[in-house]
This record gives structure tokens, sequence and C-alpha cells, in this order.
């Protein structure tokens, strides 16, 4: 049993950017050599979150006002009271989705469904710098 990490970084504009990662972690997992085992993605950070789902603009715009309508910027949060970034909605968010994925892999190949692709969400209100962990075991 093998162990490697890596990372990948970038910048995101906050606001519920959705970011396909697919390709990225793909290539994490050539650079491995491994053959068969998981992959896990992870964000650290509580305002972003990690998912599967297909990569469609309606779908992409049907997300983002799905989200807002479970917590809307507009709504009055504890949290806010005592932080300056008013980012209650945010954590919020990022609690419902997640910050982590964990995907099997066989033939050195993500076993995932056709339109399943990999994605970042970035819930903040502002712009980040982001870093995604990825820890690959197998062999």
């Amino acid at each position: 049993m093998k162990i490697v990490t890596s990372r990948i970084k970038f910048s995101t504009a906050g606001n519920c950017e959705i970011r396909k990662i697919t390709e990225q972690i793909k290539e994490e997992l050539r650079r491995s050599g491994l053959s068969t085992g998981t992959v896990t993605v992870f964000v650290p950070g509580a305002t972003g979150a990690i998912t599967a789902g297909e990569y469609e603009p309606g779908l992409l715009k049907d997300m983002k006002t799905f989200f807002e309508k479970l917590a809307p910027e507009s709504e009055k949060y504890n949290h806010d009271a005592d932080s300056p970034r008013g980012n209650a909605q945010s954590h919020l968010k990022a609690a419902l989705v997640g910050p982590s994925l964990t995907i099997p892999f066989e033939e050195s190949t993500l076993t995932r469904g056709t339109w399943q692709e990999i994605l970042f969400i970035d819930f903040d209100n502002r712009t980040r710098q982001r870093e995604i962990i990825i820890k690959i075991i197998g062999e």
C-alpha cells in the first residue's frame, strides 16, 4: 500500500463559483503511478466544498439558485453579528455540501459516471486563494 499526497492551488472569485477540478485530479493520479485504490479530495477551510456532479451551464445556474434559496445572503445570521465578513451563509452552504469526496480508481482511472465531474464550490463572499489536498491511497 502506498500513499501519495499532492496539492493544487488557485484563485477564486467566491460567491458560489463552481470549478471543475476533475482534470487536475486525474493528472495527480497519473503522476502517482498507482493503479488501484482511492483518491480523497479535501478543501481546508469552512467556506469551500467538494462534490461530484454534472458540469453543465444550466445546472450550474440551478445550483447557485438552489443554494441561495437555502441560505440567502439577505438573511440575518448570528455569526455575522460577531464577524465583519458577513459570510454566515457561506459557512452554512459549505457545511451542507462538505469538504471532501472520495473516489475509487481502477487501472489508474477514476471510477465515475458518464457526466460525473469533481467540483469545487467556493461559497465565500470574497475572492480567495484556495488549496485542495489530494490524498491517493493504493497499489
